[in-house]
């Protein structure tokens, strides 16, 4: 009965004061609610990251050919990268290995009619859409048929189709490569995919709007290996086999193991030019995870403080209400309160205080996700360029509210209240009630 006396005493003398109350929770509140938002945001741009990665493949190893400094390549024709015969020995020699995707990229132009558009020409097999999450929206993907038969057939992407045939239905129809000088019939078109952003200093980003898919062998027969690249008014001659090749292991628990059986036999034939990188996104998986947990708790840590700083103005507050309330507290020692009568009242004003801050700031933070879409609407409406610089993690993330954050944020909230709350409940129980009388 006391102690509901107490608490109805409490409330009471924060409703005398609504501003007082109000500015007092309003630090607490901010701190809540920036702890509900930043981890919302953080796990928002994360999860952006992680499905990146995860679309390629968590069971996919990458040998790559990476071109080597000026120093270390010698002559006009430089051969460097990823060979036919390095596809062969992986294969032959890597159990675990399901699929071997090789892959060539030359940069064209392609032309239909009056109609060009420069991009980039894939040689590749079949199976290159369904590692990258390619889909088809007209027609069909490349064949192993077309492959074996080096036919000159392809498979535009959705943007390509949409330049060379703004008012043609292309399937059927031939694209011209003006440096190769032959045409491919169009097989298919491809609906649109997003680019993949770059990771780390690991992985390039993939933009697939300007490809043309043409079967590997293909590519090798009317083509070649060899491409002429012009720069500055100078010709040079470039020499590669294969640019990428994405294997496919059995299980995920062997991908670490494959790779590095792979670099063992990779590894020694490219020591000299060091032409060749393999990467495992399953570790770039991993770090990206780690860097959730990082970013969380940088967010945390940052919201944290903004708690401390709201629990440093309910103490000046409470000091100040002390000196104000002198003679009340006088009265009510002369009246038979006991010192812990009077701490009690004041640390239950400042657990109020706490949870009322701490409620108002959770429900604060549950508007954060379209707060934060509103305000990208904002910077995209005032500064397209500006949204467009953003990282893709910022733009495409979707806020998520991690629940385990709340009981975190009030447990903070209120123990931040309690200690900055009991210094000023135990100067006021040490008042003496004689001088507290007297006090004007």
């Amino acid at each position: 009965m006391l102690w509901m006396r107490t608490w109805k005493l409490g409330v009471k003398s924060l409703l005398l004061h609504p501003l007082r109350s109000g500015l007092t929770m309003l630090g607490i509140l901010i701190g809540v609610w920036a702890v509900i938002v930043l981890t919302a945001i953080s796990q928002g741009a994360s999860d952006v990251v992680q499905k990146q990665i995860e679309s390629l493949g968590a069971n996919t190893i990458i040998v790559r050919s990476i071109k080597p400094p000026p120093e270390k390549m010698s002559g006009r024709a430089a051969l460097y990268g990823l060979k036919r015969s390095d596809l062969e020995l992986i294969v032959a020699n890597v159990p675990t290995v399901d699929s071997a995707l090789p892959i060539r990229e030359i940069r064209r132009q392609f032309t239909y009619g009056d109609n060009q558009v420069d991009g980039r020409l894939v040689g590749c097999t079949p199976d290159y859409a369904e590692i990258n999450r390619l889909r088809v929206a007209n027609g069909r993907f490349l064949a192993d048929a077309d492959d074996i038969g080096a036919d000159n057939v392809c498979v535009l992407a959705a943007q390509v189709a949409l330049r060379l045939f703004p008012y043609e239905e292309p399937l059927g129809k031939r694209v011209y490569v003006p440096e190769s000088t032959h045409y491919y019939r169009v097989v298919g078109v491809l609906e649109h995919r997003n680019a993949s952003a770059a990771i780390g200093g690991s992985l390039d980003s993939q933009d697939y709007s300007g490809d043309v898919y043409i079967p590997i062998r293909t590519l090798r027969r009317r083509i070649g290996d060899t491409v002429v690249i012009r720069r500055s008014g100078q010709f040079e001659t470039e020499i590669m086999e294969l640019n990428q090749i994405t294997l496919q292991v059995t299980g995920v628990d062997q991908v670490r193991t494959t790779a590095a059986m792979v670099e063992s036999l990779i590894m020694p034939r490219h020591a000299a030019l060091q032409d060749v990188a393999v990467v495992v996104p399953l570790e770039l998986l991993e770090q990206a995870r780690n860097l959730r947990m990082m970013f969380l708790g940088i967010g945390v840590l940052i919201a944290c403080i903004s708690l401390v700083v709201g629990g440093i103005g309910i103490m000046n507050i409470m000091l100040a209400s002390v000196t104000e309330r002198t003679r009340e507290i006088g009265i009510r020692r002369a009246l038979g309160a006991k010192r812990k009568d009077i701490v009690q009242q004041f640390l239950v004003e400042t657990i109020v205080l706490s949870f009322a801050g701490a409620f108002l700031g959770i429900l604060l933070g549950f508007l954060g996700p379209p707060m934060y879409h509103g305000l990208l609407y904002a910077v995209k409406t005032a500064s397209p360029q500006k949204f467009e610089s953003l990282p893709e993690a910022i733009r495409q993330a979707e806020p998520s509210i991690v629940l385990a954050t709340i009981p975190l944020a009030v447990g903070i909230a209120v123990a931040v209240g309690l200690v900055s709350g009991l210094y000023p409940a135990v100067r006021a129980a040490k008042m003496n009630p004689i001088d507290a009388l007297r006090h004007e």
